[in-house]
């Protein structure tokens, strides 16, 4: 009875939490679709909000500016750290894989104004023009440890006699790798690029300090449009990135629960 008790008072109020997070991001989509200017007062239902979204030509700009950082930056934060965990994975020193590790979490507990402030400070000192190339290095920086930190896992749970077996039966480094444990680690990967996607189209704290006057993002964008009034074209933009956030995140689930199931079968093989 205590147990059934405690179980009610927690699903109450993980009910409440998840209220308290989404309420605000429905409100603001449900007023995306008002007829009026205002938040205050639904006229109705229209898509005028939108069509003004898409019409603007340089909103339309820095849409495509996101898309194509976001997905540069997960192409090579994905590349690098892959390697950067199979590098850990093959440290047989367990202080130095310890260190190794620890630096790169560095990334994913430092405050987002520490991480991007020092990025402002290191690009000025060497002279790169605050821009494209800014951005992207900085959101490469922070999507690598993500990465690592999918793959890492993946590559632990893999059985070494694999490769043991492989190299005596004659494979070289690149057969180990490409036939063994690049297949084996692909969920893993897949997982990584697409939350290193998310992230990055999310990020707002080290892209403000690291972006240029000629160039934005749409979180930077919003930020600038809502400091100058309520523009409900605001919240359509708003409502599209959530969207497309939350299809990442459903595509990011459904792979982690493929990868589980091969695991799963794996070992009952």
């Amino acid at each position: 009875m205590q147990v059934a008790k405690q179980s009610k008072w927690a699903n109450s109020y993980l009910v409440f939490v998840f209220i308290l997070m989404y309420a605000p991001i429905f409100y603001l989509i449900f007023y995306s679709f008002n007829a009026g200017d205002y938040m205050h007062d639904f006229s109705g239902f229209s898509l005028t909000h939108y069509a003004a979204m898409f019409s603007d030509l340089r909103l339309m700009g820095i849409l495509v500016n996101t898309f194509i950082i976001a997905l540069l930056s997960a192409l090579l934060a994905t590349l690098i750290g892959t390697f950067g965990a199979l590098g850990i994975y093959n440290t047989r020193q367990k202080n130095l894989k310890v260190t190794l590790l620890s630096f790169n979490n560095v990334l994913m507990v430092s405050p987002d104004v520490i991480i991007g402030a020092s990025f402002l400070i290191l690009f000025t000192l060497i002279g790169i023009k605050l821009g494209f190339l800014t951005v992207l290095l900085s959101h490469i920086a922070f999507s690598v440890p993500i990465v690592v930190l999918m793959v890492l896992p993946r590559l632990e749970e893999m059985d070494r006699d694999l490769i043991t077996a492989a190299r005596d039966l004659g494979a070289n480094s690149q057969q180990v790798l490409s036939r063994i444990i690049l297949p084996y680690a692909w969920p893993g990967i897949l997982a990584g690029f697409f939350m290193a996607i998310t992230y990055s189209l999310d990020d707002f704290a080290v892209t403000f300090f690291v972006t240029g006057s000629d160039f934005s993002t749409l979180s930077v964008e919003i930020y600038s449009r809502a400091r100058t009034g309520i523009d409900l074209s605001i919240n359509a933009l708003s409502a599209l990135m959530f969207v497309i956030s939350l299809v990442l995140v459903v595509v990011y689930y459904f792979i982690s629960v493929r990868g589980i199931r091969s695991k799963n079968t794996g070992v009952m093989r």
